[in-house]
């Protein structure tokens, strides 16, 4: 068994990895949206904000969420939960656990830091945003193909797979969140029937696919159009999508089974899967999806604290 400082750091730096790449693909989706939506539409992007958890630091240093200063604060600055620092943190979590990583995995992600410091502030800009986020994106997806396939099925990588499964469930909900919340204040009052909102709608939901990597696994399993609540249960309660909060809380779970006193653990684990599986995401899209998916990244925080109080503060 890992000693308790090198397993929290292990699982951190998966934690900071997986929360770099799924910022990377959040700006995505927005930045994805001002090319397809009709010239003119604005998007709230103080939302990108709040679903990232982040307002009371945004509002402390922009007095309005324009475009650029989402972006910058999301990206480049130095305030702790930048895509940035994600990596900063990252690289300083894999430095100090060197000895059981390998070392190839240290050198991408070293270099992957290096790469984004020096592009971040022209990356703020949208000519240059693009490139940078699709490369992020491209390399967090690097790395994990060299954990996963260079790393022995220790304690080590047990505490890699759940930290991934853990900060990947929550980052799912909160994607779905941005097709869910008024993302389109515009079409709001322009638009306000549902036949006139649909195609814009439609073009949100396509995005929040592609930003996951999802849209032709989507097809495959659902075979119909784009709709709102086809979306959300695919990526809430898909239990063979790799980014879906169901498949990866599974994936926490079967981890579980290869530690030691892991029943606190499980226990809030499974308390997460049925709060997940046994949804009726039809009725919540009506009423109460933003309450409920609140209420999921809730217990998954509670899964994190467990976890803290299980392995990393033995001595409580």
């Amino acid at each position: 068994m890992l000693l308790s400082r090198v397993a929290e750091r292990v699982y951190w730096q998966a934690r900071y990895l997986e929360r770099a790449e799924n910022t990377a693909r959040l700006l995505s989706v927005f930045s994805a949206l001002l090319m397809d939506l009709p010239q003119g539409t604005k998007l709230g992007w103080h939302s990108l904000i709040q679903i990232t958890g982040n307002e009371k630091g945004f509002n402390e240093r922009f007095k309005q969420a324009q475009e650029r200063h989402v972006i910058r604060y999301l990206l480049a600055e130095n305030n702790g939960v930048s895509i940035l620092n994600m990596l900063a943190y990252t690289r300083e979590n894999a430095r100090t656990t060197r000895e059981i990583m390998p070392t190839e995995a240290f050198e991408l992600i070293n270099n992957l830091y290096y790469k984004a410091r020096e592009q971040a502030e022209p990356g703020v800009d949208r000519g240059k945003r693009h490139e940078l986020l699709d490369g992020i994106v491209a390399d967090c997806q690097q790395i994990w193909g060299l954990l996963a396939g260079t790393m022995s099925r220790d304690s080590a990588y047990s505490f890699v797979r759940m930290g991934r499964g853990l900060e990947r469930a929550d980052m799912t909900t909160r994607i779905v969140d941005v097709g869910s919340s008024k993302l389109l204040p515009e079409l709001e009052v322009e638009a306000a029937d549902a036949d006139s909102r649909e195609p814009y709608e439609n073009i949100l939901w396509m995005n929040v696919l592609r930003s996951q990597s999802a849209y032709q696994m989507y097809r495959q399993h659902v075979r119909e159009r784009v709709k709102a609540e086809e979306v959300v249960r695919f990526l809430l309660q898909n239990e063979e999508f790799p980014r879906a909060t169901a498949h990866n809380l599974t994936t926490v779970t079967k981890v579980l089974h290869r530690l030691p006193n892991s029943s606190k653990v499980k226990w809030q684990t499974d308390k997460v899967r049925r709060l997940v599986r046994d949804a009726d995401i039809d009725r919540l899209l009506r009423r109460g999806l933003l309450r409920y998916l609140d209420n999921v990244q809730k217990e998954i925080a509670r899964v994190h604290f467990k976890i803290a109080d299980t392995w990393f503060l033995p001595n409580k």
